[in-house]
Formats: C-alpha cells, sequence, structure tokens
C-alpha cells in the first residue's frame, strides 16, 4: 500500500465528501474575515451549502467585468468571447488533450477550466484523471523515501503542478471521491509546508531539507511559484493556516516590494523578469477571488507596460537584452512577453496604460501564441484603438534602466542604458552598458550570440572594461585571480536623464558604486548624449597605478578600421579621445567556439582618465 505522507500542519478545512459553499458566499465570507476590525486566524468555511454556478457572461459592454463565471472560487471568465480564434485555439488544444493527444505541457488546469466555461463532464474527468496521476506518482515516490517530482529544482514548478491540484479539486469536486479529495489534501498541504519550512521539510517519514532559495525574495521568479501554490490550495480547501499566512504575511511583503519599485520592471531583466507574468495572474486569481486588487495597490503593474514597451525595440520584435537570456540567447519576443502584457492590461485601471498596451500588442510580431500550454493567456483581450506612448524615452528607476528612441516609427534608432541597482542572481555586471539599435543591432551585448545565454562578465558588455595588474588580490566574486575588475552585487549605481527637445537626451551616471571601493580604481563616471540619430559617450575615471581601462564595444560583424573610425555593418564608431588612441578587434569565436556563435569586441585603448567616442550610422 501507499505509504502515508506526513502532515506537520494542522488542516483546518474539512476535507471529504461535502459541498463547497458558492461563490458569492465564499467571496462574501472572505471579505468579511479579512477586514480591518476582524485580525482574527479565519475559521473554516461551511460546506453545507451545495455550489451555486454562475453562467459564463457573454462579452458585452453592460456585461464584461461585472458577472463572475461558474466555479467555487470565483473566476471572472466575462473576458472569454466565444467567437475570438483565440477561444477556438484553446478549445481544439483541450479537446485534442482529452482525445487522448496531449500537446507539450498541457495541465490539467485547462481542461478544469474548460469545464467552467462549457459545464462539460468529460472535462472535468480528464482533469481528475491528470491530477490522480501527479498524487499516485508522488505517493510512490514517497514511499519509496524519495522527493516527489514537485519538490524538484528547489520546487520551481511547486505553484504550477499545485494549482492543477487546486483547480480540479475546487472546479471538479462532484468528480472526485472522498478518499481522492484527502490523498490530495493530503499531498498539497505536504508540498506546501515544505516550501514555508525548508530545513524542516519532510516526505512521508524521511527529512527531505532543501536551500529555501526565494522563500523571502518577492522579486525572484520561483518566489512566484510558491505563492501560487499556497494560494491557489489555499482557496480551494479553504485552510485558514495558509490563508493567514497569505494574508498577514506573504502579500503585504510582495506588496510592498513592488511598491517600492514603482516604475515597472524587473530587477531580474529581461530574460527571468517575463516570470512577471505569473505574479499579475496571481493578482487576477486574488481579486477574482477576494476582491482585493493588488494589481492596484501600487503602480508597478500599470508601469511595468510602459517598461516593456519602451523596452522594444522600433522594429517589434525584439527587446532589450538585459541580464540571463536562458531561454533564447536572441532576445526575441516570444508567448511569454505576449502574456505578460496581456495580464498587465487586464488587471491596470489607467485607460492611457491600457491604450499603449494595446497599440503594443496589436503590433508586435507575436500576434497569437505559438505554444499550445500559452493559449489559455490569449483569450485576454488585446483590446483596440491603442495609441504609442507620448514620450520618446523612459527611466525605468526602479530597475535603473533607460530606453530611448529617435521616433516611433520603426525605423527609428533606439537605444537602452543600465545604471542602477544591482541585485539578482540572474542580474549582469552591466552597470554603465549601453545597447545601440536602428533596422538590427549596431552595438549590443556578445551575451545574445552566447549558445548559454548567461554570459554575465563586463567583457562581454558595451562599457569600460578595467584590468588590474595585482591578480592576487581580492575582489567581489569569481573566479578568482581574475585580471578584469569586477563589479559587484548588492551595488546600487545613480544616473540622471535631463531631456531635451526632439527626443533628445542627456545621461550622467555615477558608476563607482559598482566596484564597491575595489583600489584598483577610485572613480568613473559615463555621460550620454543621445540626439540626431547619434550616441555620444565621454568617460572620466580614476585608476590606481597598474589598472588600465579598455572602451569596449560589442559588435555583430567584423569591423575595420580607418585611423580613429571604425565602421562594423551600418555602425560607424568615431575615437574623439584620447588623441592617438589604440584599436583592437577580438573575434568572440576564437575566443571560445564552443560558446559564442558570432561578434567581434572592439577594444578602445591609451586612455588615463578620459574616454569620448561618437556612434552613429554608416552612410
Amino acid at each position: 500500500g501507499r505509504a502515508p505522507i506526513v502532515l506537520a500542519v494542522v488542516v483546518a478545512a474539512a476535507v471529504a465528501g461535502v459541498a463547497i459553499a458558492g461563490p458569492a458566499q465564499w467571496m462574501r465570507e472572505i471579505r468579511a474575515r479579512w477586514s480591518d476590525q476582524d485580525r482574527a486566524v479565519p475559521a473554516p468555511l461551511s460546506r453545507s451549502q451545495a455550489p451555486r454556478r454562475a453562467s459564463v457572461a457573454p462579452r458585452t459592454p453592460s456585461t464584461a467585468g461585472s458577472t463572475v463565471a461558474q466555479g467555487d472560487i470565483p473566476m471572472n471568465l466575462t473576458y472569454v468571447d466565444t467567437a475570438r480564434t483565440s477561444y477556438t485555439r484553446f478549445r481544439t488544444w483541450v479537446d485534442n488533450a482529452v482525445n487522448g493527444s496531449p500537446g507539450y505541457a498541457y495541465e490539467a488546469r485547462d481542461s478544469a477550466l474548460m469545464y467552467r466555461i462549457t459545464r462539460d463532464v468529460k472535462y472535468c474527468n480528464h482533469a481528475v484523471t491528470m491530477v490522480e496521476q501527479q498524487v499516485a506518482q508522488a505517493e510512490a515516490a514517497i514511499a519509496a523515501g524519495q522527493r516527489p517530482v514537485v519538490a524538484s529544482d528547489s520546487y520551481l514548478d511547486v505553484g504550477p503542478m499545485i494549482a492543477d491540484v487546486a483547480m480540479t479539486y475546487d472546479t471538479c469536486v462532484s468528480r472526485i471521491t472522498a478518499s481522492q479529495r484527502q490523498r490530495w489534501s493530503a499531498y498539497a498541504e505536504q508540498a506546501i509546508w515544505n516550501v514555508w519550512n525548508y530545513q524542516n521539510a519532510r516526505w512521508g517519514s524521511v527529512n527531505h531539507p532543501w536551500s529555501g532559495w526565494s522563500v523571502d525574495n518577492p522579486g525572484n521568479n520561483y518566489h512566484y511559484s510558491f505563492i501560487e501554490a499556497t494560494m491557489s490550495w489555499a482557496l480551494a480547501s479553504r485552510n485558514p493556516v495558509w490563508l493567514s499566512l497569505l494574508k498577514t504575511d506573504k502579500l503585504p511583503k510582495l506588496e510592498a516590494y513592488y511598491r517600492a519599485m514603482p516604475t515597472g520592471g524587473s530587477l531580474e531583466g529581461t530574460g527571468y523578469g517575463t516570470a512577471q507574468m505569473r505574479l499579475f495572474e496571481l493578482y487576477r486569481m486574488w481579486k477574482d477571488a477576494t476582491g482585493i486588487d493588488l494589481a492596484n495597490a501600487n503602480t508597478h503593474a500599470t508601469n511595468t507596460i510602459k517598461w516593456w514597451v519602451h523596452g522594444t525595440v522600433p522594429t517589434r520584435d525584439r527587446f532589450a537584452p538585459l541580464g540571463d537570456q536562458s531561454r533564447n540567447s536572441v532576445p526575441e519576443l516570444y508567448d511569454y512577453h505576449r502574456r505578460l502584457i496581456l495580464e498587465a492590461r487586464h488587471m491596470t485601471n489607467d485607460a492611457t496604460s491600457q491604450r499603449i498596451a494595446s497599440w503594443w500588442l496589436n503590433g508586435i510580431s507575436i500576434q497569437q501564441m505559438g505554444q499550445g500550454a500559452n493559449f489559455r493567456y490569449d483569450m485576454l483581450q488585446p483590446g483596440n484603438n491603442g495609441v504609442a506612448p507620448a514620450e520618446l524615452h523612459y527611466h525605468g528607476s526602479s530597475t535603473g534602466h533607460l530606453f530611448a528612441r529617435s521616433g516611433w516609427d520603426t525605423a527609428a534608432m533606439w537605444m537602452s542604458y543600465v545604471t542602477g541597482k544591482y541585485a539578482e542572481s540572474h542580474a549582469h555586471q552591466d552597470q554603465g552598458a549601453f545597447t545601440l539599435f536602428a533596422g538590427d543591432w549596431l552595438a549590443v551585448t556578445e551575451n545574445i550570440w552566447s549558445r548559454s545565454g548567461i554570459q554575465q562578465g563586463t567583457e562581454v558588455h558595451n562599457m569600460l572594461r578595467f584590468e588590474r595588474s595585482n591578480t592576487a588580490a581580492a575582489q567581489c566574486g569569481s573566479p578568482a585571480n581574475d585580471r578584469i575588475v569586477h563589479q559587484c552585487a548588492s551595488t546600487t549605481s545613480t544616473m540622471t536623464v535631463t531631456p531635451g527637445a526632439g527626443g533628445a537626451l542627456t545621461v550622467n551616471s555615477t558608476l563607482t558604486p559598482a566596484y564597491r571601493g575595489n583600489p584598483a580604481l577610485s572613480a568613473w563616471t559615463r555621460r550620454l548624449d543621445f540626439a540626431t540619430r547619434k550616441l555620444t559617450v565621454r568617460d572620466n575615471f580614476t585608476l590606481a597605478a597598474g589598472t588600465t581601462a579598455f572602451f569596449q564595444l560589442q559588435v555583430p560583424v567584423q569591423p575595420t578600421v580607418s585611423g580613429n573610425t571604425i565602421t562594423a555593418g551600418r555602425l560607424r564608431v568615431r575615437v574623439l579621445e584620447p588623441a592617438g588612441a589604440t584599436i583592437a578587434l577580438r573575434n568572440w569565436t576564437t575566443v571560445d567556439a564552443s560558446e559564442f556563435t558570432k561578434g567581434w569586441r572592439i577594444d578602445i585603448g591609451g586612455g588615463t582618465t578620459t574616454y569620448l567616442v561618437e556612434l552613429s550610422e554608416a552612410i
């Protein structure tokens, strides 16, 4: 027989063989329990009342956003338009799975969601079969003294896996046996307890502690998974332990973190930062179920729309390559980016931001989701009558990212720049680095031409590279004994942005803090002037004896040099200071052909206190 899962928390809610309160009562009760006047841990909700089902409201001006769709946990599905292609694609995706041909990464909650929309029991039957398989496999692993799959990779997938259990447990109550409800509950409870009690985590009778990576970091993509598991199961089970944990601890910390990031975006960059699509879905789940609007409690979600719209290159098919890009080294727009903005547009109350999101969604290269696992998110409405932002630049001071362009036409010149807080593990040593684009990449981090997408060092970015003679001196980061002077995590550099006429702007930045007192240098400031499709960069720095500074540029194609002018494809570079600067070229494929697929680095040397370099388009 199966070994029982040892629970280390008291499951206060009833679990088996009883009905669930209807959505209206559930919402009234949870709101009442969470009033400011009632700070006690909420008691279990009554399950004596038979479920009350609400029909899916048609998307019309009179009903959109006002009717709660059927289900026990309230879920507002008024955005679902069964006449749209996105719905047809989603239903076909689900029907294929039900008929025995599930697509890659198919999830049980797709079937449960289709049941909520159609009330066809075949979808619940399929969801129940899938969840039962997940739980049975976990029980078998536990009986063998092993961790179940849900614990893999530091519980990275605990969110979607437990959400499958929760959505099916709640939606398909009439198709689940009393034994299944009890077993599923035990499994979900233990998984969530293990997340938050990582040092004492256990499965069955075996201790399985883990690292606890990011349980206390609301800005990390893992944390969204932990919250998703806890929230989805808390709402499905009505367990007051988890509801209280969310209300009094996890969600206040989450809201406070993003309140401190009012300009939107992610400190993880544009690779792992797309995981905020999951954060915004959590906002949607919580608002639908409780009426509490976390998305509009601060400006982060709303301004993330502007952050991404400005962070997309003028051709609207790529984006600023900030931080690790492990899914695809080349920063091409994908389903995840579409989902992120669909979720943000759906949640924001700001009409202007909604129109900006619509302009972007209807103009990017990804006009519909490419992967079936993302089809359900395409049912969110992209809207019509979109408009481009009025401004030509956006300073995301919360994340330390600046985006600017010469216009909103596809032929515009665009740039991004990094100066700010260096905090997350997926961020790079790129404080003071810029990217330049006009029709295609003119100067861009070599990381996008790497196979791994996780080249984080200063040597692959468009910035100054400092090299020291005393390689034995201790410094932050690795590798030890490195000649290159490292930038240090948990530091904050600063920049000021002064707009001019016609989209021109001047940036003054202080990068010294990024080196955290490294004696190899005592000062570095960088000024950027962006105007008339030209970027001028001035660096001033103070070096210790034995330290050398190089102005480096990463370009996609082999450059040619003529005097103080360098041409690389459509990029022209003029070295204005110092006089007599040295220019050297490095082919990245000769550095490591197994890692770098293309790309060259231009090393400009000879500056002892300053560099002045102008970048423009080659005629």
